[in-house]
């Protein structure tokens, strides 16, 4: 199969590592300096920034599957990294004839504040931050394509962790310090392993349609945020319940659907 991985970062980079056996690769950066990386991956290396339809379209001809697993290198730059780069891939698709899937991964804080509760992919969205409602108009987007007689997968994925990401390499700057809230709000996250056995199970069974991607067992803040102080014996947090908590995820994420399709969680708690 024919697959183009747009944007190769924590996540694209090992899908490609895991397909390049298996499929022919076309890999994209917006990084310059990442390119003689990913030519030990992939034959074909293409630099393109989401504004570049012209160099998208080329990227895009010819192939079966696009994995579209962008990421904004700052807050600032949401619009640009998902919003345009979705526009640009949709615009090309109405004149190619050759790719059968889309897959994107997007994030689950299209979901905002449930209060803690479970949230499967039934559940409303409700974005609470100009990014949110970014991250929910680059899905409808790419949804859109679905015209165009593609499958078209949204993964909303949970908080990534993993190798060279690790929860203690996220959180241990906060060591010795007091923080907002109670931590009784609820963290959901997912190993990169898990995410890339989800992308290529919606490759092999080719999926249709949004999918939730998290880990078996939701953590509170505090029980995340503690347990890996107390395991890596760094300084306790304190919590100053006083001030609201920073969190505007406070949800529990179920990944029901996926497994009832026969995915197989291989991480279902978070490695603390």
């Amino acid at each position: 199969m024919k697959i183009a991985i747009i944007g190769c970062g924590y996540v694209g980079t090992e899908v490609a590592k895991y397909w390049r056996s298996h499929h022919h690769l076309t890999l994209t950066t917006t990084s310059p300096n990442k390119i003689p990386l990913l030519q030990e991956i992939a034959p074909r290396v293409e630099m393109c920034l989401g504004n570049d339809r012209e160099t998208l379209a080329k990227v895009i001809e010819g192939q079966d599957l696009i994995l579209l697993t962008v990421g904004a290198k700052n807050r600032s730059l949401y619009d640009e990294a998902y919003l345009e780069t979705a526009k640009n891939i949709v615009a090309v698709l109405q004149s190619n004839n050759s790719v059968t899937q889309l897959i994107y991964t997007g994030s689950y804080a299209v979901y905002g504040d449930r209060q803690g509760a479970w949230t499967n992919e039934e559940t409303p969205i409700a974005p609470v931050n100009e990014n949110g409602e970014i991250l929910a108009q680059t899905e409808q987007i790419l949804l859109s394509a679905r015209k165009y007689c593609l499958k078209v997968v949204i993964l909303r994925v949970a908080g990534i962790y993993g190798l060279g990401r690790e929860i203690v390499k996220i959180f241990q700057s906060w060591a010795g310090t007091t923080l907002e809230g109670t931590g009784e709000d609820w963290a959901n996250w997912v190993h990169l392993d898990d995410i890339v056995g989800a992308i290529d199970f919606a490759c092999q069974k080719q999926l249709d349609g949004i999918y939730n991607l998290s880990n078996d067992v939701p953590l509170r803040r505090k029980e995340l945020i503690e347990g890996m102080c107390a395991k890596h014996d760094l300084s306790p947090v304190s919590w100053d319940s006083s001030k609201p908590s920073w969190s505007p995820y406070n949800t529990r994420l179920s990944n029901q659907k996926l497994k009832d399709l026969g995915f197989r969680i291989v991480r279902p708690e978070t490695i603390l």
